[in-house]
Order: C-alpha cells, then sequence, then structure tokens
C-alpha cells in the first residue's frame, strides 16, 4: 500500500477520536462494539427465547460508573455527537475503566426524540474508514450518564 498518511515503520496514528484527543474531553470513554454471544451481527437479533438468554446492555467499570451514580441494572444513556442510546448497565471489573462495551448487532429502535432504545452501537459508531480502510468501529468516544428509571425500577 502506498498512502502517505500510513508510515513504513508500523506505529500508533492517533486520530480524531483517540484515548488523548481534543473530543476525549468532552467524551471521555472509549466504545467498544464487542460481537454478541446470541447473534451474528445483527441476524437472530430479534428471536424472543434468545433475547431471553441475554439482553442487550452496556459493560461499564464501577470506576466509571460510580461517579455517574450508576448502579448495575440502571437504564444508562451513552452519547456522542452522532446519537444516543439508552441501555441497561452492567457495572463489571470484566471491562476496564475508561471503556464501555455494547455489543453489536442490536436494532435501531429509536423513540420520539430519536434516543434509540435498542441498544444499536451503529448510532454512536464514526463511519468514516481508517487511513488503512478499514472502519474503526472500536474508535469512539462518549460519555455516559443515568438516564430517567422507568418507574418499577426507580430506586428508594
Amino acid at each position: 500500500m502506498n498512502n502517505p498518511r500510513i508510515p513504513a515503520v508500523p506505529k500508533y496514528l492517533g486520530h480524531e477520536e483517540h484515548y488523548d484527543a481534543p473530543l476525549a474531553r468532552k467524551y471521555p470513554l472509549q466504545l467498544l462494539t464487542a460481537h454478541s454471544k446470541i447473534r451474528t451481527h445483527s441476524t437472530l437479533e430479534r428471536v424472543p427465547w434468545l433475547q431471553d438468554l441475554e439482553t442487550q446492555g452496556a459493560w461499564i467499570h464501577p470506576a466509571d460508573a460510580d461517579p455517574r451514580n450508576i448502579d448495575d441494572g440502571d437504564l444508562i444513556d451513552i452519547f456522542n455527537h452522532r446519537g444516543r442510546i439508552r441501555i441497561t448497565a452492567k457495572v463489571t471489573e470484566r471491562i476496564m475503566p475508561g471503556v464501555v462495551n455494547v455489543c453489536q448487532g442490536a436494532w435501531y429502535t429509536p423513540d420520539a426524540d430519536g434516543v434509540d432504545l435498542g441498544g444499536c452501537a451503529n448510532t454512536l459508531t464514526n463511519d468514516h474508514p481508517s487511513p488503512g480502510g478499514a472502519f474503526p468501529m472500536n474508535s469512539a468516544l462518549v460519555q455516559v450518564e443515568r438516564a430517567p428509571q422507568r418507574p418499577e425500577e426507580k430506586k428508594a
């Protein structure tokens, strides 16, 4: 490949949404979009018994959840300049601080305000290819906040 933006000797190339980019001051968390165990991309998304096995949720580390007053099972909004999704928090130490994971493949289900209630990670991802021609689905900066809770789930 003859691309002046890609050095001959491999090295890290920062981009507009890397962890140290100016945009990270507004959106400090890195979004990962891992593959789900119950879907192949978006195939099988609407199979009810598979949905019963695993609900779409966002993994977030306690170090990121605690200052935002987020508990395991709370509804959270994950957002950036491209969109907003509302999803259930899965607070876990199985993900590193500074990172949020939303499994890819969920269907886009917007409410009247345009907030995606289906947990579609593509609502937040970049559609510009990397210098190498790949799509950087794990290179999106986001912010997370506790969302309005469902009435039956409000904490005392």
